[in-house]
């Protein structure tokens, strides 16, 4: 077998393990054979085992692959685009965006216009929405910003422009926020991916698939741009268009992660690297389905490590993901010119 096929089959088993695992282990401790009676369609005697397998286990397994596959798409995506191998979903400050609406919204919860919010979608809807305006604000700014900016690296620099400003006015809110604003705030931004519910998912996954088969239609251009812009413009790809599309792909799938699970740092980063150096190619024929399958192996892995049993509960993601990221980092930095574009 080739190396692709070899990688390929060896992240499809470990992703079966890992929906396993995430089946049978969790802070509550429900034997396997009721596990098995509850996904047969049968019915446990202990109704809240029925609700933790079938309304949160099920729903955990999906949203951690979907998010996790998302955001290193998203990273491999913007990686190829900018030519940079520290890019990542967070860098053009659309994350940062939803964690400004988020902010916002959870300020609003302590005036008039909170209660309102409150009454008419409920508190986590309210935030959801919130964020996912956020997010999408920063990606039409932009938008804008890139029919004027022809330069990918200046518009790059607009995005962590962006982000900085985000930033700043996240700090004001927390800053005039009340404690429990603050503590609702933060909890947000830990990350989590156990807070899409079954009646939430069909919206969550139809959104995640369709970004990232749109990304699956972009391979020729993003095979095109590693050859550099003067060739690729040669082969006839539309720079301005594909930037713009690229942009809209990874501005859509870092919005509606970050709005559901909040901002979740270094899949994005460090996956597409991870499947750089297991294939040894750049080409986007082969690297973007492998990425896909190794966000989603990596998501569902944090999930399994945050759900693990121990009494302080649910570890939050963002707790998780460095301790994968930081080492991946320094190899890349250590590395960079030998592994960021291969043949």
């Amino acid at each position: 077998m080739n190396r692709f096929t070899v990688v390929l089959v060896s992240v499809l088993v470990v992703l079966a393990a890992l929906a396993v695992g995430l089946l049978f282990v969790g802070t509550v401790r429900i034997p396997a054979t009721e596990v098995m009676n509850i996904l047969t369609g049968g019915v446990s005697e202990h109704q809240p085992w029925n609700f933790i397998v079938i309304e949160s286990r099920l729903p955990l397994i999906i949203t951690s692959a979907l998010a996790g596959a998302a955001l290193a798409i998203c990273g491999l995506l913007l990686q190829t685009l900018f030519g940079n191998a520290l890019a990542d979903p967070s860098i053009l400050g659309i994350s940062t965006g939803s964690s400004l609406g988020a902010g916002c919204v959870m300020l609003a919860f302590g005036s008039p216009l909170g209660a309102w919010l409150g009454a008419a979608a409920g508190g986590y809807v309210a935030t959801l929405l919130g964020a996912f305006i956020g997010a999408m604000v920063v990606m039409l700014v932009l938008l804008g910003f890139s029919v004027v900016v022809k330069s990918s690296t200046m518009l790059l620099i607009v995005g962590v422009l962006v982000s900085y400003l985000a930033s700043s006015a996240i700090s004001l809110l927390n800053f005039f926020s009340t404690k429990e604003g603050v503590h609702s705030f933060v909890i947000w931004g830990l990350g989590n991916f156990s807070g899409v519910t079954l009646r939430q998912l069909p919206l969550f996954a139809s959104v995640i698939l369709l970004g990232l088969l749109a990304s699956f239609m972009m391979i020729k251009p993003l095979n095109a741009l590693l050859l550099g812009r003067r060739y690729a413009e040669n082969l006839g790809v539309n720079l301005q268009s594909t930037r713009n599309r690229l942009l809209l792909i990874t501005g859509v799938l870092t919005a509606v992660v970050t709005a559901f699970c909040g901002p979740i740092g270094f899949i994005g980063l460090v996956v597409p690297h991870i499947s750089r150096l297991l294939l040894r190619t750049s080409d986007h024929m082969r690297l973007i389905p492998i990425t896909v399958l190794l966000g989603a192996a990596i998501g569902m892995f944090c999930s399994f490590v945050s759900v693990l049993p121990m009494s302080n509960g649910i570890i939050p993601i963002n707790a998780i993901t460095p301790f994968i990221g930081v080492p991946v980092i320094i190899y890349i930095i250590l590395n960079r010119r030998k592994i960021f574009y291969f043949n």
